[in-house]
């Protein structure tokens, strides 16, 4: 990433490690709505989720998102409209259930799996010559959505400006930005994630995004 952040040390609580991975996956989410709707999105926000999801092999839990939460801080505000602290956008939080709906899909595709883990190892490559947010990794990671999660009977329609949407880059930088959001999904899941707990635990989840303010 352009800017140096200090690597904190990796939170130890399970409900910690559910909050920040899962801000990773409503960070996608609202990348996707600003993309869609104003064709940028905040720099952080961005290289964050394309960095988490190029490096297929991270050092740590909290290596995946650059090593400090701030960087998933956009995710972390959306999670206080989910636990009802804020005024939650209604399509930011379609696309978040959308890309844990497609996370739980890919998790019964072994084969989907599969040919994502290589596609990914190819891009990662490419990634260390290129740069993780170099426009030919951005296009990669597009197009292994495309291939991938894109096929599955349920898919995230993208709702925004026309002119946004069909600009230079744009369809596969949305792309490579819901990837990421189902690669957070799949490590929210990994530390213990459910969707039911969103319902039914909501107090633990409030908890650690005050620890984490």
């Amino acid at each position: 990433m352009s800017h140096a952040t200090p690597i904190h040390r990796a939170p130890d609580d399970p409900a910690t490690r559910q909050a920040l991975a899962l801000a990773g996956v409503f960070q996608a989410a609202s990348v996707v709505d600003e993309l869609a709707r104003n064709g940028h999105a905040d720099p952080r926000a961005w290289e964050t989720l394309i960095n988490a999801t190029v490096d297929t092999n991270p050092e740590s839990f909290e290596a995946i998102y650059g090593g400090h939460p701030n960087n998933l801080r956009q995710g972390l505000e959306v999670l206080e409209a989910l636990v009802g602290r804020k005024q939650a956008s209604p399509v930011i939080m379609r696309y978040g259930f959308s890309l844990i709906l497609l996370m739980s899909k890919l998790r019964n595709n072994r084969d989907m799996l599969d040919q994502l883990g290589e596609s990914l190892g190819r891009v990662q490559r490419q990634a260390e010559h290129f740069g993780a947010t170099h426009e030919n990794v951005v296009s990669n990671l597009g197009e292994t959505y495309q291939q991938t999660l894109s096929t599955f009977k349920h898919r995230i329609v993208v709702q925004g400006d026309p002119t946004m949407l069909q600009s230079p880059m744009m369809p596969e930088r949305v792309r490579a930005t819901l990837l990421a959001g189902v690669r957070f999904a799949l490590l929210w899941h990994q530390q213990g994630g459910r969707r039911w707990k969103l319902m039914f635990q909501r107090g633990a989840l409030r908890r650690a995004l005050d620890d984490l303010r």
